[in-house]
């Protein structure tokens, strides 16, 4: 449902973000959780305590699972939050505790993390250095969090070395790029936080394999503005994987179909032409990304849904925002250039160029809404605003639509759908 009408005047606008947590095979462990509130269009702001709490209320009414994909969630902490137990509030398996480096060392903050472990919360100490004053806090600590940039590579090493437990990971941050990440799992780092896996360590040649060249002609098929509907019961037909996905997702009580699905066209007729196009662009991204890291394919479909749902409040002229957002991702998916990803499709000449002149840093008439849509994933709160301003759009307008677009895609990954 579309619900972005402004938001009351007197209610602020929660601005949540998250940052990805991977394993060296680029795994999600689990999110950072960001956030910032934004009680006008001027000034974003808040400190730690405020956001934490603001994140705690967002999470009631979002949904952990929308927000965190079912992973866990790194939540900032300072003393008095740890000391009043504000985490009490958030179910203890799916909780990491990040303390701050103003958190002191002292018996009340040690009992404090003792209580925490007890109740069985896990605990991070965010950003320790060399000679860190909170070293004593280590022992409490699953994971140590270590800005690779602010050492050299001997040092993050020498952190490694000393403070790897087999209860204790050590966590590289700021890792955006596949050199960093290298160097990083080499020094005796095994969690990775930061946007390197979007950026695939090579693109290959121009060669699509054959299952992924079915699900892009699919995917020109169905972009196209005269649908070929027997094209696409062809299509389906002759993808194993994808014909069991819709004829489970038709039968699942998800979607509560009154009698059983016999056939590929008795499916596509249920469905209806519309939510037909609409589920066949997400189950293709699924399957198309079902080998690599799950915050792509996720990631993928939020942007897809939030350009959707923003589509209405801006001059897109005949561009599909729900494809751009869509495809935005795929040149990582697919692991070659985003000019190969979109050649031969059905494509309008915008939303290409859109597509492309994002990867080359060129403006276009639909710029504007593809770095606010960048923006707003990434929590870079100050470019969300100077892009929405650009688009004519609020901040309650973009981070509703943000916060519904994060619940759509968890509850679309999560659906039978998303199961081979």
């Amino acid at each position: 449902m579309n619900t972005l009408g402004q938001a009351p005047a007197d209610k602020p606008t929660p601005c949540l973000a998250r940052q990805p947590i991977l394993t060296k095979d680029e795994k999600v462990l689990g999110y950072e959780l960001l956030f910032r509130e934004a009680p006008d269009e001027r000034h974003v702001h808040s400190d730690v305590e405020t956001a934490t709490t603001s994140i705690i209320d967002t999470l009631e009414v979002v949904g952990f699972d929308a927000v965190c994909d079912g992973r866990m969630a790194f939540i900032n902490c300072t003393e008095q939050m740890l000391l009043k137990e504000f985490f009490l509030l958030l179910p203890p398996d799916q909780v990491v505790v990040e303390l701050q480096q103003t958190v002191p060392v002292s018996a009340a903050v040690a009992e404090a993390c003792v209580q925490l472990r007890r109740k069985g919360y896990k605990i991070a100490l965010d950003n320790f250095i060399l000679d860190d004053r909170r070293e004593a806090l280590a022992i409490y600590a699953d994971f140590l969090k270590v800005d690779i940039r602010n050492h050299s590579s001997a040092q993050n090493a020498a952190l490694a070395a000393k403070y790897t437990t087999m209860n204790r990971q050590m966590l590289a941050e700021k890792v955006e790029t596949r050199v960093q990440l290298l160097e990083a799992s080499t020094t005796g780092y095994t969690l990775f936080q930061g946007y390197f896996f979007r950026y695939p360590e090579r693109m290959r040649a121009r060669h699509i394999p054959a299952n992924q060249a079915t699900q892009l002609r699919l995917l020109q098929v169905i972009s196209a503005a005269e649908v070929n509907f027997d094209d696409v019961e062809d299509l389906i037909k002759h993808d194993a994987s994808l014909c069991y996905r819709l004829l489970r997702y038709l039968n699942s009580p998800l979607v509560g179909m009154p009698s059983p699905v016999r056939s590929v066209r008795h499916a596509m007729a249920l469905l209806g032409e519309r939510e037909l196009v609409r589920w066949l662009r997400m189950a293709t991204a699924l399957a198309m990304g079902q080998d690599k890291c799950s915050d792509l394919v996720l990631s993928s479909l939020v942007r897809a849904r939030f350009c959707e749902l923003i589509s209405p409040k801006i001059d897109q002229g005949k561009s599909d925002l729900f494809l751009i957002g869509m495809v935005s991702l795929m040149d990582a998916i697919l692991e070659m250039p985003m000019g190969v990803v979109v050649e031969g499709l059905a494509f309008d000449s915008a939303t290409k160029n859109a597509l492309l002149g994002a990867k080359k840093g060129s403006e276009t008439p639909l710029t504007p809404l593809y770095r606010l849509m960048l923006a707003r994933e990434e929590g870079d709160w100050e470019e969300v605003t100077t892009q929405a301003r650009k688009v004519s759009l609020s901040l309650p307008q973009v981070n509703r639509a943000y916060n519904e677009a994060m619940a759509w895609a968890r509850q679309m990954t999560a659906a039978p759908a998303a199961k081979a």
